[in-house]
This record gives C-alpha cells, structure tokens and sequence, in this order.
C-alpha cells in the first residue's frame, strides 16, 4: 500500500502528533529558521511534537513561547498536515496548523530558533520543506485545509491537499 492510494490514509494512524503556529502582525508573517531537530536549517513556523495530554492549541503556544519568547494571540486552527516519512524510523506525524493574530512580547533569538518576520510574498519557499509551498499560500489567503504528503527523507514522494 503506498501513499498515493486513498485507502492508505483512511487507515493511516501517526505514530507522532506536532503543531505549527503563523503569527500574522501588521501585514507581516512571523517565521523561523530551525536551529536543531527535524527540518534543522529550515524555515517554518514555530512548533513542535506535542507533550502527554497536551492539546494542539496548548502545544502551538507553548511551542511558540519556548522557540521566540512570545504569546501567540488569538489563535484559529486553519489546517492540519498529515505526512508518512518512508525513511528512518517511518514516522507518522499529524500536524495542527494554527494562524494567531498578533503576539505579545518581542520575538528574540533562542537556542531552537532565529525570527524573522516576512512578507508573505517574500517567503523562501526554496528553504522549506517541499510540501510548504502547496498550502502555506493559501493558508495565509484565509483558507483551511487538510494536506497529505509521502516523504522519503527530505524528498516529496507524492501529495494531495483537501481545500474547504
């Protein structure tokens, strides 16, 4: 059974659960280039696997919090990213995508992250994971979705994006 079949991912159960949080403030997007861990060197979102009995939302502060040393404000889950990794330890992870209108705090440079606020039409898609550039546009338009993405190693074997 691959990815790309349907009946894969009616089946499909992660064997991890992460978050992610876009801070939208003035027009701007906050983003990070990842210091450590999986994605190193990338740039995303804050965010990161959930702790026990933590929920999505509550993971996409703390996770946040710990990376910028800010609040995210007002937060609304827009999506959810739903990836099988072929390589390694063939990690499952389902991922809840959060926008937050606003932060309180200034974002500062940790040990996991480096800030940088963007234009959305500036983004490096180019220094992101490979599925970034198939729904973080349209997230940041205002839609909400649902993405499913077959990964080996850092390499996008196949994708399909559920739009509402």
């Amino acid at each position: 059974m691959h990815s790309h079949d349907p009946d894969f991912w009616q089946n499909w159960q992660p064997t991890m659960k992460a978050s992610l949080c876009f801070v939208r403030q003035g027009g701007m997007v906050l983003m990070i280039r990842k210091k450590r861990g999986l994605g190193a060197g990338k740039i995303n979102g804050p965010g990161g696997r959930l702790e026990p009995g933590e929920t999505a939302l509550e993971a996409a502060i703390r996770e946040t919090e710990e990376e910028l040393g800010v609040t995210p404000l007002n937060l609304s889950q827009r999506g959810e990213l739903h990836f099988q990794f072929v390589d390694g330890e063939r990690l499952a992870l389902h991922c809840s995508v959060f926008t937050a209108d606003g932060c309180a705090g200034d974002p500062v440079e940790t040990e996991e992250a480096i800030p940088h606020w963007m234009q959305p039409s500036a983004i490096p898609y180019h220094d992101m994971w490979a599925d970034d550039i198939h729904w973080l546009p349209g997230m940041l338009e205002g839609r909400r979705f649902r993405g499913f993405f077959h990964f080996d190693e850092e390499r996008m074997l196949s994708h399909h994006i559920d739009w509402e």
